[in-house]
């Protein structure tokens, strides 16, 4: 784990490295002995971990802080307890109070260790259920009938009670799906929700016309005319305008 020491004590941060070498998984990647500096070194090496004291000369550890555009995992340093709320309140992993012992050096390395292992858990999640595109394809049952279609293919899907029609080639499936978790998983940019029947592939649409009450009525490519809501519309527009 890449870590960063700030403080202004020469003495303090010779004392945490030597208590940092005898953990394991920590990389110390550098010292810091002020806000301006240790800035600098975290923007450009993105340490995972910095141990980082309050009260320094010039600006203090909170406003090291705001200054940040990438926030590593916090643990404060320091000799003084008062700021403790503080530190909790801008999300700090812990509060350290020196002389720092080992036991409370390391359960702070712990909790670090456990949020960042969390974080790749839902980066993995995150990954596992990215937006489809139109160049995805897609299983699709509907009784004894199977298809394997890409997406760019579909130009239209019709909720219908609990279930979800599908519309590509000549095909029209039902699928045991609701609309809403169907636009969860489609990319925004390839896929509209017209209104609360209806999704359409914006790569489909071959005419818009002005409708009742501010609405759009849309032609798609396969001969279906649909609305989209008032509301929707406004979106339509925002969307797909210069």
């Amino acid at each position: 784990m890449k870590t960063l020491i700030v403080d202004d004590e020469r003495l303090a941060r010779q004392e945490l490295k030597n208590l940092l070498n005898a953990v394991d998984d920590i990389e110390i990647i550098g010292e810091a002995v002020n806000a301006d500096e240790a800035v600098q070194i975290i923007e450009d090496q993105k340490p995972e971990l910095v141990f980082l004291d309050i009260q320094m000369p010039g600006k203090d550890g909170f406003e090291l802080l705001e200054e940040l555009t990438f926030v590593p995992k916090v643990v404060f340093v320091t000799a003084y307890d008062e700021y403790a709320i503080k530190a909790f309140e801008v999300n700090a992993f812990d509060y350290l109070v020196k002389p720092v012992s080992t036991d409370r050096l390391i359960e702070a390395i712990n909790k670090v260790k456990e949020s960042i292992e969390l974080d790749l858990q839902k980066q993995g999640k995150k990954e596992a259920s990215a937006e489809l595109t139109g160049e995805d394809q897609v299983f699709l049952k509907d009784g004894d009938k199977c298809w394997f279609v890409a997406l760019k293919d579909i130009r239209m899907f019709e909720s219908d009670g609990n279930y979800v029609k599908v519309y590509f080639h000549k095909f029209r499936p039902l699928i045991h799906k609701s609309l809403n978790s169907l636009e969860e998983k489609l990319d925004k940019r390839e896929f509209f929700r017209a209104s609360r029947k209806y999704i359409i592939n914006l790569k489909w649409v071959e005419g818009i016309e002005s409708w009742f009450n501010g609405g759009l009525m849309v032609t798609l490519k396969g001969g279906e005319r649909l609305e989209i809501s008032r509301r929707q519309a406004v979106k339509f527009k925002e969307m797909m305008s210069l």
